[in-house]
């Protein structure tokens, strides 16, 4: 017999879905917290309000967001990052990260790198080739080394520390 069931299908999927949903939920709430550090009212902090808004929207617990927003005025140090690198092929790419240990932060994104063909960059080798977080020259590569550049991304997207990956890989 082949052991397989309705309910251990429906355990796999849920267990799929309830580690993006977490991940998704910590992101959020180190975003809330690095926002609450500045000003914890979000009527008086835009950022706050709109990041309040967004953790609504992804149905996060109630809770959860005053839990977040008390860390920052206990003042639990969170310190927003922004890491350049190159990936595949020389594309560039900009991760910004929330993190309460910077060395640990960056040893892991180092290491995430190195393992997945991208590699660490000078403060300001990259910032250059992008307008905020829109990039100036799109770059197109070929379809091989596309492949490995979107896999690191969604390598480095899934560490907890990693708020957004922007590229200026082409989509085409």
């Amino acid at each position: 017999m082949s052991r397989h069931n309705k309910w251990s299908q429906i355990k796999h999927q849920k267990g799929v879905a309830d580690k993006k949903r977490g991940l998704a939920f910590g992101k959020i709430l180190k975003a809330i917290a690095a926002a609450a550090r500045i000003e914890p009212n979000p009527d008086a902090n835009a950022r706050l309000r709109s990041l309040v808004e967004k953790a609504r929207n992804e149905a996060v617990p109630k809770e959860n967001i005053e839990r977040a927003i008390g860390k920052a005025r206990d003042g639990e140090a969170l310190e927003e990052l922004v890491i350049e690198a190159y990936g595949p092929a020389g594309i560039a790419i900009m991760i910004e990260a929330i993190t309460d240990s910077r060395n640990r932060t960056i040893s892991e994104i180092k290491h995430l790198l190195a393992k997945n063909g991208g590699k660490f960059a000078e403060q300001g080798s990259v910032r250059w080739a992008f307008d905020g977080t829109v990039p100036k020259f799109p770059q197109a590569i070929g379809a091989e080394d596309a492949e490995q550049a979107r896999a690191l991304i969604d390598i480095l997207e899934e560490n907890d520390d990693v708020q957004s990956v922007i590229t200026n890989l082409s989509s085409e």
